[in-house]
């Protein structure tokens, strides 16, 4: 693994840089050609998630912050966030000897408070927090495969239903699926749903009866390490973003880094 043309530790080296590259958009042929590399816009955007900083404290050895938005905003807007995570998520799964498409999937949600207003924010009585709700579609190797944020209100049942809503919308990621493992909070009607609009089976893991703090919980353990996943990013630390896609955006990004660390290491 190289490290060259590295400032920041988010900085790609020149080995997750090549397995990603591939997936940018090409240069134009015409007009004004680009003056800024993507990989530098890249690498803005990576430090921007992983330190916290508003945008317009950006160092200045990387592009200027106008710039490094515009492309954020411009991915966020044609969804080639979320395209490339599910590129880079597909092939860390061919990496690690998995078949693209997962068969069994994992969904949760997780609270987080909210720092701004802006749309779609409520009370979780539960976690008594007042916020957003992080809902998390991944695989059994914790790879996000759909992230949806609804206000944290929103019932673990009803939220998780408008998630899987999105992902009977996205065909081509459940070609293969066949189970969803989740927490009791998705037990009811959505479990009749899961069979009739997805045709899987949604298996509800509870915890042990004598369960007192944490414990590691079978299936449900590799959803419940990728929100510490992204917790660790700071800007994810609590719910800045007065957009909910924003948010959604910001977990695509993480799990993309991550995703290539994973690809850059030695087999």
């Amino acid at each position: 693994m190289t490290k060259s043309n590295q400032v920041y530790p988010t900085d790609l080296n020149d080995t997750e840089w090549a397995q990603i590259a591939p997936y940018l958009p090409k240069p134009k042929t015409t007009g004004r050609p680009r003056e800024i590399a993507w990989r530098d816009i890249m690498n803005g955007i990576f430090y921007m998630v992983k330190n916290g900083c508003v945008w317009r404290a950006l160092p200045h050895d990387l592009p200027a912050w106008q710039t490094v938005y515009y492309y954020f905003r411009l991915f966020q807007k044609d969804l080639s966030w979320e395209k490339l995570n599910t590129i880079i998520r597909e092939r860390v799964r061919v990496k690690a000897g998995r078949e693209p498409q997962a068969s069994a999937m994992i969904i949760d949600s997780q609270s987080a408070k909210s720092a701004e207003g802006g749309e779609e924010i409520g009370f979780d009585g539960g976690k008594r927090v007042k916020g957003r709700k992080r809902n998390l579609i991944t695989d059994t190797l914790g790879l996000v495969v759909l992230a949806k944020v609804t206000a944290a209100n929103v019932q673990d049942v009803h939220a998780g239903k408008q998630t899987l809503m999105a992902l009977k919308d996205r065909t081509e990621l459940i070609t293969r699926l066949k189970k969803i493992f989740a927490d009791g909070g998705y037990r009811g009607e959505l479990l009749d749903w899961v069979m009739s609009e997805l045709h899987a089976e949604m298996e509800i893991v509870l915890k042990l009866g004598d369960q007192k703090g944490f414990q590691v919980v079978p299936k449900r353990w590799a959803v419940e390490r990728t929100n510490a996943w992204v917790s660790r990013n700071r800007r994810m630390a609590r719910d800045y973003e007065r957009l909910t896609e924003t948010s959604e955006s910001f977990i695509y990004i993480l799990m993309i880094r991550l995703g290539l660390r994973r690809l850059a290491r030695p087999q």
